[in-house]
């Protein structure tokens, strides 16, 4: 599923090619995603994209006619392309612009989501209640020591929750842990502020390796040229089935939340 790096890597990739530009047709090939496309949608051809930001897993594009919100779901990816590049499958939306590109949105689950609002997107209910940006001084000790206290749930499932913070999916929630040698399972409220303080800048660490090489393809995730993203080769223990690169003990794998969790016995305690 793409998460933060990702969705930024996206982004990064989209802001060159959409910015000042301005929206010819809008061709909706398949209006049921994970909500419906709403009509309104069309209100923005001939609309110009004023700027393009991310909030959590959302891509925002503002227009001087309206707002979209994207979410890629679990399988959903964008592409630049030219405007007579054929279509691929599970092709759902094709944004045309008069520079002579188009923006492409291929999702083969169709879990994905585009949204109009005519006011800011920050406000809107998906994402007004959402924690803290990782990678923004917000985020620090202080604040997660504050989220964590009295708190009996999974350091792991708490770091996931995007009420608490945005973006540690579940990979790099993983890659964190692992680094700041925490235990997933440990009740956050049990965790010591210096404990704290290593997993703040291991998620921070971690997160900002992943962007920096293109976010991390395991399954359907590619860049918006195509390309896929490298982080899986610097991955310590997610989806390692051997022994951890630290102690060369054998790594673990567990479920938490329906989701796997792979840690060190040994060297996360």
């Amino acid at each position: 599923m793409p998460e933060l790096p990702e969705v930024e890597t996206t982004l990064r990739g989209l802001v060159p090619h959409l910015s000042d530009q301005t929206i010819s047709r809008i061709e909706i090939r398949q209006p049921r995603l994970r909500w419906p496309v709403p009509a309104q949608i069309q209100r923005l051809q001939h609309a110009t994209i004023e700027s393009l930001s991310r909030r959590g897993k959302y891509l925002l594009m503002y227009t001087d006619q309206g707002h979209m919100i994207w979410h890629l779901g679990m399988s959903g990816s964008m592409r630049i392309l030219a405007l007579d590049a054929a279509s691929s499958k599970h092709e759902h939306i094709k944004m045309s612009f008069d520079n002579g590109i188009s923006l492409r949105y291929i999702d083969p689950r169709r879990f994905g989501a585009l949204l109009f609002v005519d006011t800011d997107p920050l406000l809107h209910k998906l994402i007004v209640s959402l924690g803290p940006e990782p990678l923004s001084d917000n985020f620090d000790t202080d604040y997660l020591q504050s989220r964590c206290m009295k708190r009996s749930t999974a350091i792991k499932n708490l770091i996931m929750d995007s009420h608490v913070v945005v973006g540690v999916g579940n990979i790099y929630a993983c890659e964190s842990l692992f680094l700041s040698r925490i235990n997933p399972k440990t009740p956050a409220g049990r965790i010591s502020r210096l404990r704290l303080d290593r997993l703040v800048n291991a998620i921070k660490q971690v997160l900002q390796c992943a962007i920096a090489q293109g976010g991390t393809t395991l399954q359907d995730f590619t860049r918006t040229d195509g390309q896929p993203g490298y982080f899986s080769q610097s991955l310590n223990v997610y989806g390692n089935k051997g022994a951890c690169p630290r102690c060369a003990q054998a790594v673990k794998r567990i479920t938490q939340g329906q989701r796997s969790t792979f840690y060190c016995s040994h060297c996360q305690h």
